[in-house]
């Protein structure tokens, strides 16, 4: 009679060592170190992901493990060690490059992963050399002269899930290339790199050069956010809101001032959609880092709801769309503020968002926007109303001459 029992006890306490074996294993779909300062790079999450997947992955390179391997990339993959050996074969001492760089990402847990590291990080940096001119390119470098390749590459480097830390590139460049007053700096490489998609003039990236982000995304971010800053339109234009484009080198740089709502000039296309995804997937994921992209995305959201929005915009000068229609761009922005989470209160357009809301909620304001927008909208309106002043004005002048005769009638 004592044998099931024991049979049962023994099974009991193997059921319970088993429970207390899973109960000390460490997470893997999310990593307890995912909260910390040192985590920058990261898997896109489903609900941000699902919004476009292939806003997120790479399309000819893989840079760091998240990609890594997939045979979609060995095109690009097959000249990285052609560009290792470009960038050892500029560096005064070979050894010192690798042996340095060993013990700087000695906390990397794998050999393989090293090594990774090492033929990325110096596929980017002679990369970044040959466009800024720094070493003379072969004029017959694919990677160079066919002019589909240099743009994809750019927007690769600019993926979420594609990036490898900033100190690791840092590294690499200042034991390979040499940072100091005799040369550019990595992040002024890097951005000259980017803005050959953007256009921005050299003087607004001049005052990043000495900026380290955590990676190349987020140095990339870094340079949009303005250094002081550490609804709908139909409706806010019939509130007696004014838009006006405003004229600075940040897109972020939003005011708002008796009346007037002043926004930088934003050109959407393919490039900056992606990108935009990237920036807000990177502040959704990253629990240190500001919140600038996610507050005007999520902005620009609250005023393009229809495509009558975007059209406003663009009437206005404010969107240039080489997007697509302005249904699409409407569903761009309404797509890209779903799901996202930031304090608006601490937001950097938190006093925008305030004053806005209170001259949309001023009935004076309302009203007389609503009588200009009714009389004075268009030429046909507007000589509409003039006319019936003037008859109005007829009419009260002959009245007054009527009564005035009654009670002064002329003398015989």
């Amino acid at each position: 009679m004592e044998a099931p029992f024991i049979m049962s006890s023994i099974s009991t306490r193997v059921s319970y060592q088993n429970w207390k074996g899973t109960m000390q294993e460490l997470p893997r779909l999310l990593n307890s170190s995912a909260g910390r300062d040192s985590c920058c790079i990261f898997r896109v999450s489903q609900s941000l992901s699902e919004i476009n997947e292939k806003a997120y992955q790479p399309h000819i390179v893989s840079i760091g493990p998240f990609h890594h391997g997939k045979p979609k990339y060995q095109m690009i993959q097959e000249h990285k060690r052609r560009f290792l050996s470009n960038l050892l074969s500029q560096s005064e001492n070979r050894r010192v490059v690798l042996k340095d760089l060993f013990e700087a990402t000695l906390e990397f847990n794998g050999q393989d992963l090293i090594w990774m590291m090492v033929l990325d990080g110096c596929f980017i940096i002679e990369l970044l050399c040959k466009v800024g001119r720094m070493v003379p390119a072969d004029p017959n470098d694919p990677l160079v002269t066919m002019a589909w390749i240099l743009p994809s590459l750019m927007r690769d480097l600019l993926r979420l899930e594609n990036q490898i830390p900033y100190f690791v590139l840092q590294k690499l460049f200042d034991l390979s290339v040499g940072s100091g007053n005799k040369g550019p700096s990595l992040a002024k490489l890097a951005l000259g790199f980017f803005n050959y998609m953007v256009q921005r003039p050299v003087p607004a990236l001049a005052k990043y050069y000495d900026k380290e982000g955590k990676h190349l995304l987020d140095l990339f971010r870094m340079s949009y956010i303005p250094k002081d800053h550490d609804c709908q339109e139909e409706k806010l234009d019939q509130a007696g809101v004014k838009f006006r484009p405003r004229k600075t080198h940040s897109i972020l740089d939003i005011k708002f001032k008796n009346g007037i709502l002043e926004i930088p000039v934003l050109t959407i296309d393919d490039f900056w959609s992606s990108l935009f995804l990237n920036f807000v997937a990177f502040e959704q994921c990253y629990c240190h880092s500001t919140k600038h992209i996610t507050t005007y995305a999520t902005f620009m959201g609250c005023l393009i709801n229809t495509p009558a929005d975007a059209g406003f915009l663009g009437d206005h000068k404010i969107v240039e769309n080489y997007f697509g229609t302005d249904k699409e761009v409407a569903r761009f922005f309404n797509n890209v503020g779903k799901d996202v989470v930031f304090d608006i209160h601490r937001s950097y357009l938190s006093n925008v968002f305030v004053e806005v809301n209170k001259f949309y909620q001023n009935d004076w304001h309302v009203r007389l926007a609503g009588f200009k927008h009714k009389y004075f909208s268009t030429p046909w309106s507007f000589a509409s109303a003039v006319t019936a002043v003037m008859l109005l004005l007829l009419t009260m002048i002959q009245s007054f001459y009527a009564v005035y005769q009654y009670h002064n009638p002329p003398s015989k």
